[in-house]
């Protein structure tokens, strides 16, 4: 028996919970946060006010919480996963008929000490349920009819509300890790294929809609699709911000112009520098390599939960843990994605970067129910 087995083995069992936390993880969330943190001191032209203090306080909290919620079994969260879908379902109803409203939409509830966005912890608790569902349905009845359409109902009915906030960019994700959940727990694929095809379908509904009385997208949704195929069309206009975020990605070059030094985000041109198109400023002050370097450190995030959850023959803890990694790479993909112009803009913001309290939060929870499983998985 090595030392570090008989460590293990005498301590007492909360600590040995403490040593099964997946450390390496840990490290690369907090490298992540920290060029966030950086980033948005850089923003602020070289202060901790407004954005980096508020920032790094949420964080310390979101560790705090993560931590608590690995300690707790997962069997626990196995079993109140419908409730926490069902709170946030809830939640949701509760914007539409009292939320705040911000920059054009009705996302959030004001609870005083901070503006809570039901949407984000949708992301997480959609997860849970499905998990759940599929760990108690038997695999032989994965891709029956009847139990394909309980999931799917799922999915929809919380996406019809944030998309009525308007809030497309959370819905397509809530739709797309939603989908992804299913095809992990082995639905057929033929049920993919129907999807896509309607999907196809409902993309010319939508383009046929627009100007007619009843127009299924929003005028400034509309914009952002007519932005994204020709930015230069309005450069002064809708297409302002995508233009702005491209000529500070380019203008980084290889190395960037130094810390604090980007023209664009300090003088103000790049729209929206600490939130959605944060990557930008990114790109402008450490060039191509910093970029690259944020997105190594996302990658290795996602390895480190697809290697736990494949390691783990819980089958619930398993597809929670690839639906949570697979949320988190649909976060940073549709975002960068974004601001490179090779997706529309849709208001999504890049995980534990972008300034944010309830996104911190809910993805803070959300790796704590990845450590859980990962502690608590059969050895």
């Amino acid at each position: 028996m090595s030392y570090l087995e008989y460590s293990v083995k005498t301590v007492p069992s909360g600590w040995r919970k403490f040593l099964y936390l997946n450390w390496p993880l840990i490290v690369l969330l907090t490298a992540v946060a920290s060029i966030g943190f950086l980033m948005l001191y850089s923003v602020a032209g070289g202060s901790f006010s407004p954005w980096a203090e508020p920032q790094m306080k949420r964080y310390a909290l979101g560790m705090t919480l993560m931590f608590i919620v690995a300690m707790v079994p997962i069997w626990f969260w196995r079993n109140v996963a419908f409730l926490a879908y069902s709170v946030a379902f809830v939640l949701l109803i509760a914007v539409e008929l009292f939320g705040t409203v911000g920059m054009g939409a009705q996302r959030w509830i004001d609870l005083g000490f901070m503006r809570l966005q039901p949407s984000e912890l949708m992301k997480i608790t959609l997860v849970m349920l499905l998990a759940a569902y599929y760990d108690w349905l038997p695999i032989q009845k994965t891709s029956r009819p009847l139990w394909v359409l309980l999931p799917v109902l799922i999915i929809l009915l919380p996406t019809a509300l944030v998309l009525g906030q308007p809030d497309l960019g959370t819905a397509i994700l809530l739709l797309t890790a939603g989908g992804l959940m299913m095809f992990l727990a082995g639905v057929h694929w033929a049920y993919f294929a129907s999807v896509v095809a309607a999907g196809g379908a409902g993309i010319w509904a939508v383009l046929q809609s627009r100007g007619t009385e009843w127009q299924l997208l929003k005028d400034y949704q509309f914009r952002r699709i007519d932005t994204f195929l020709d930015p230069s069309s309005d450069p002064l206009g809708a297409g302002y911000h995508i233009t702005q975020a491209k000529i500070a990605m380019g203008s980084g070059g290889w190395t960037g112009r130094g810390f604090m030094q980007g023209t664009q985000s300090r003088l103000n041109f790049l729209p929206e520098k600490h939130t959605d198109f944060i990557f930008n400023t990114l790109a402008e002050e450490f060039g191509f390599i910093g970029g690259v370097s944020l997105l190594l450190l996302y990658v290795l995030v996602l390895i480190f939960c697809i290697t736990s959850a494949l390691q783990n023959r819980d089958r619930f803890a398993s597809l929670m843990t690839l639906g949570i990694g697979l949320t988190f790479f649909l976060f940073f993909a549709v975002n960068m994605s974004m601001v490179m112009g090779l997706a529309p803009v849709v208001g999504v913001p890049l995980p534990l970067v972008s300034y944010g309290g309830s996104a911190m939060l809910v993805l803070m929870v959300a790796f704590g129910l990845v450590q859980s499983a990962h502690i608590h998985r059969p050895r």
